[in-house]
């Protein structure tokens, strides 16, 4: 039996618990910064994963992504679009969802694409090809369940890469 963070035994596939990544901003105009595209971030690690995870993920963009024509996409190594297929990072706007190739303000869950199975503790990545992304931000968020008891040691399958509460939104 698979069990939650509180000890309590999963029941069914929509017992999902919840991940939120919130990054610093692109910044890709800087050496090595999350947007330089082949920096020493690219691809950058939104969530690390331990075992077999079952996972349904969006981004919601808080400020403009600025581009000449770089992309973006989110997905784990070798299949770096899994979750989020690369999108011109300039078509992703301030209080928009991103789920698919047309970001839109408010999105249905069943409209968000999913679930994925991902095996063997394959890292969550974000990867921007093409050109850099110069500023702007998304934040994203996982709703994710065990698959498999490959848990870390404190419990958790998958952990957010995150900025301190409050500096970042």
């Amino acid at each position: 039996m698979i069990y939650d963070d509180n000890s309590r035994p999963f029941s069914s596939l929509d017992s999902y618990n919840v991940a939120v990544c919130r990054p610093t901003a692109f910044a890709g105009g800087t050496t090595n910064a999350r947007g330089d595209d082949g920096g020493t971030d690219d691809p950058h690690t939104l969530f690390t994963v331990t075992g077999d995870v079952i996972v349904r993920l969006w981004g919601v963009c808080t400020v403009d992504l600025a581009t000449t024509t770089g992309t973006v996409a989110v997905g784990i190594a070798n299949n770096t679009g899994l979750l989020l297929a690369a999108l011109a990072a300039g078509d992703i706007d301030a209080g928009e969802i991103w789920n698919d190739a047309t970001p839109a303000i408010g999105e249905t869950l069943a409209n968000i694409a999913g679930p994925f199975v991902l095996p063997n503790g394959a890292d969550i990545i974000e990867t921007i090809a093409t050109a850099d992304v110069t500023a702007g931000n998304v934040y994203y968020i996982c709703l994710w369940r065990p698959v498999t008891e490959g848990l870390a040691a404190d419990g958790t399958s998958i952990k957010g890469n995150v900025v301190a509460a409050g500096t970042q939104l």
